[in-house]
């Protein structure tokens, strides 16, 4: 029996900012179609392996396949070309505050594909609809939009392309449980429609339930436990536990400050 190549897949990744390793061998598989969430305290290095896999960031050592192609392998023009399938939904939206909405979400398919303004504005009316937001807004500036409206237009940007890896960077951060709620179901609807692969940065534990088929804590620069999400609560590891009931006991020692 064969088994199919993971859409995504990390071995070895190490990552240093001088004396202070960040990434220490992560490891990690994710299927096509899957939806994965990392979760794990600040700084033990979530949004560090996530621009490893974007390409805005170097590792230090290990391989990054994706649909079983070494893309750090790649030339800068071939790689370029294999990240194009990503789509990205950052933290605190990134939006460009010169920009219209429409504008924003229509970036890369004027800027990256060549595509008319024309088509790109077509093109952000209707993500707009997929994120439940009517077209007028296409026509405000970011500075016009509330947070849950703003990480709307976030997330229709990052669908605009109709990628087939998505990656999302704490998305329901700064957002109250009702918001958050609204664009966890908006991400599962578009994963799901766009047939994607994905995987979410997050220490929301809340969101993490909601999208997630697979959580991964990652550690002190390695994931320590991988599981499906309906097992996160009962895992048997004590990072994991520690972490999700926020208790301050535990083997997770968090550094402090005297003010």
């Amino acid at each position: 029996m064969t088994t199919a190549t993971p859409k995504i897949s990390v071995r070895g990744l190490k990552k240093s900012f001088g004396r202070k390793e960040v990434l220490r061998g992560v490891d990690l598989d994710v299927d096509e179609g899957a939806s994965l969430v990392v979760i794990g305290g600040s700084g033990t290095g979530k949004s560090v392996l996530l621009k490893c896999l974007l390409g805005l960031m170097a590792p230090d050592a290990g391989e990054i396949f994706i649909g079983g192609v070494n893309i750090l392998k790649l030339s800068a023009t071939e790689r370029q070309k294999r990240t194009r399938e990503i789509g990205m939904l950052f933290q605190g939206s990134a939006l460009f505050d010169s920009l219209k909405v429409w504008e924003n979400i229509g970036f890369r398919l004027i800027y990256g594909e060549g595509k008319s303004g024309h088509t790109a504005r077509e093109r952000a009316a209707d993500c707009l609809a997929l994120v439940g937001l009517p077209k007028e807004v296409g026509d405000l500036a970011p500075s016009e939009l509330s947070g849950g409206m703003q990480k709307r237009v976030a997330l229709a940007r990052a669908i605009a392309a109709n990628p087939k890896i998505l990656f999302f960077d704490e998305p329901t951060t700064g957002l109250d449980p009702i918001t958050a709620d609204v664009i966890n179901r908006l991400i599962i609807e578009r994963v799901k429609a766009l047939g994607a692969t994905a995987i979410s940065i997050t220490h929301d534990m809340s969101s993490a339930r909601r999208i997630a088929d697979e959580i991964a804590m990652l550690h002190e620069g390695r994931i320590v436990w991988r599981g499906a999400a309906g097992k996160i609560d009962n895992s048997g590891n004590p990072y994991v536990d520690q972490f999700v009931n926020g208790r301050a006991e535990g083997p997770i020692k968090m550094a402090l400050r005297a003010v």
